[in-house]
């Protein structure tokens, strides 16, 4: 399937913010108007989904209720690119409700993370279109340590050149929209190496268990040249990451992957890289592979943006490591 890159944002363009996971409701009033305050300092116009302050099950709207703001937002010729609120646990219920041949009519950057892995990749799969995990509008609310997510953000979605993914200076793992003033920043020590080695491929992946929710679909991304993203939250653990991560090898087509990058993982889940580094080590279908950890990917702060879709370069050696998004 031919890659379709969407149209670039710029100062001006018209974003439209939507909730096909958990509703605008559950944020607060000040997280709202940051986010939209944020946004419009970087000159994008914002708007909203009809539907996105309802709540019904699972803390979202309808089913009709998203799909319609989803359909609306990819059908309206004025909006530029497409912010999801936040994560959540059921946005696959979309999927088959979706109008592939509109969307695909319709090109957009559609910008999450989390939850969103699974339109992200279904979107591919199903178009070919390039998405975005990254940041959420409710991330945009963020006072202090956003900086590195803005930057990111625009070298993906404003900016047409190829670009490194850098270590941020300091991350978080505190739940910063409860006390946005008192922040707790730790100081990064780079990406991590597991594997050494060279590979360029197709960025494909995201929240680990919302892509194993797409295997055995028609909306499961190819997994030929590509290099897979893999990051998870706080609910999981290094059993659970274990059993995932071997349910993708298992596989017929896991042959096709030719890297893997894996996000920095929250304290919650206990994972040390002394204990990831055992997991990857166990497995002799990744021995050959080119394998990074603790990258800005995912659930703690701050986020890289990378296009779901688009092309990676991967090398890891003794010299240290370089990430290059070719293709976004």
């Amino acid at each position: 399937m031919e890659t379709i890159i969407p149209k670039k944002l710029k100062s001006g363009s018209h974003i439209r913010v939507i909730a096909p996971s958990r509703s605008l409701g559950l944020i607060s009033a000040e997280s709202k108007q940051l986010a939209i305050e944020a946004l419009s300092k970087e000159g994008f116009i914002i708007s909203f989904g009809k539907h996105v302050d309802e709540i019904d099950n699972f803390n979202s709207s309808s089913i009709e209720s998203r799909v319609s703001d989803l359909h609306e937002a990819f059908a309206d010729p004025t909006v530029d690119g497409i912010l999801t609120v936040i994560g959540g646990y059921n946005s696959n219920q979309l999927l088959d409700y979706l109008d592939y041949d509109l969307i695909k009519a319709n090109p957009k950057y559609l910008c999450g993370f989390s939850d969103i892995t699974v339109l992200n990749n279904a979107i591919y799969a199903k178009t070919g279109i390039i998405s975005c995990n990254g940041p959420h509008f409710s991330s945009w609310g963020m006072k202090k340590g956003f900086e590195y997510s803005i930057e990111y953000f625009k070298k993906c979605c404003m900016e047409n050149n190829e670009y490194n993914i850098e270590p941020s200076l300091v991350w978080s793992d505190d739940p910063w929209y409860l006390d946005q003033d008192n922040r707790d920043f730790i100081q990064t020590k780079g990406f991590n190496i597991i594997n050494n080695g060279e590979a360029t491929g197709t960025l494909i992946g995201g929240h680990v268990r919302c892509l194993s929710c797409l295997q055995g679909t028609q909306y499961f991304p190819s997994f030929e040249n590509s290099i897979l993203l893999l990051e998870e939250d706080e609910e999981t653990n290094p059993a659970l990451f274990d059993r995932l991560l071997q349910s993708f090898i298992h596989l017929p087509e896991f042959k096709g992957v030719k890297g893997i990058i894996i996000g920095r993982f929250q304290k919650a889940t206990k994972m040390t890289p002394e204990i990831l580094k055992k997991i990857i080590s166990s497995k002799k279908e990744l021995s050959k592979l080119p394998i990074i950890s603790d990258v800005t990917i995912g659930h703690t702060t701050p986020i890289a943006t990378f296009p779901i879709g688009g092309t990676a370069k991967l090398s890891a050696s003794s010299e240290g490591i370089t990430l290059t998004i070719l293709s976004h």
